[in-house]
């Protein structure tokens, strides 16, 4: 994959989450009080209840949705994560071999938006907390979505676990209050990557509700879309069906 030919949105989220790797995982759980946890084992059911034979972990960091799924899945299953950080890529390599799931999964350096796998090739495609990225004032969300789409077999799974709005205005005042007193210093100061967390609590504060996202997906060609609050609606899963 060739970064020079990455959008402007692109090529500012690859040199953040370049950079950020090290205490990565350690901010992650901090900042959901280890949360983050339980609700990518909720997304690894809801994408193996369909039975896959490939599933496919897009924007998948160092691994953990990937590692997740791979030791829940049956024998035979293909796993794959890709991701366009090789320093995530590295770190989620190290990780499934201490896991023992080294032989059940394998990691692609590769773009969202041009995803290097065949059409119809994947079952499911899982996203943890990347889907925000892709979609949030992103200028190529349509060609992230539609990628999405071109590599699931018809009636496959999208499963989405990301943060989201409540509908409760006293929990969102509190959540956004969180975001801005929490998690951006903390995320600061444990990565020295102020920039990144800044980032981060905006987008979380200001991304689409679940109907917003619901229709995003009805509209990029998905033909049914069920949603899943999490801690009062601070985030949720999304599984959209082919």
């Amino acid at each position: 994959m060739d970064t020079a030919n990455l959008s402007p949105k692109s090529d500012h989220i690859h040199r953040m989450f370049t950079a950020v790797p090290p205490r990565y995982d350690l901010i992650n759980h901090i900042m959901t009080f280890g949360q983050d946890i339980r609700w990518r084992r909720l997304a690894a059911k809801a994408c193996l209840e369909i039975k896959p034979q490939r599933v496919l972990d897009i924007g998948c960091g160092t691994g953990d949705l990937t590692i997740t799924i791979a030791r829940s899945a049956g024998k035979g299953v293909e796993v794959t994560g890709v991701d366009f950080s090789r320093p995530m890529l590295e770190l989620a390599e190290k990780k499934a071999i201490e896991s023992g799931v080294g032989g059940k999964v394998k990691f692609v350096y590769g773009e969202a938006a041009d995803l290097p796998f065949p059409d119809g090739h994947f079952d499911c495609v899982g996203i943890s907390f990347a889907f925000r990225n892709l979609t949030y004032k992103n200028p190529v969300k349509e060609k992230h979505l539609s990628e999405v789409l071109r590599v699931l077999k018809q009636n496959g799974r999208y499963v989405i676990v990301e943060s989201s709005q409540p509908a409760n205005r006293t929990i969102k005042t509190l959540f956004d209050l969180f975001l801005r007193g929490f998690v951006a210093p903390v995320g600061s100061l444990i990565s020295n990557n102020r920039g990144a967390y800044s980032y981060l609590a905006e987008s979380v504060s200001h991304f689409y509700s679940p109907p917003e996202v619901k229709q995003m997906l009805l509209t990029a060609g998905f033909s049914h879309v069920s949603y899943r609050p999490l801690v009062f609606g601070t985030a949720g899963i999304h599984v959209a069906t082919k």
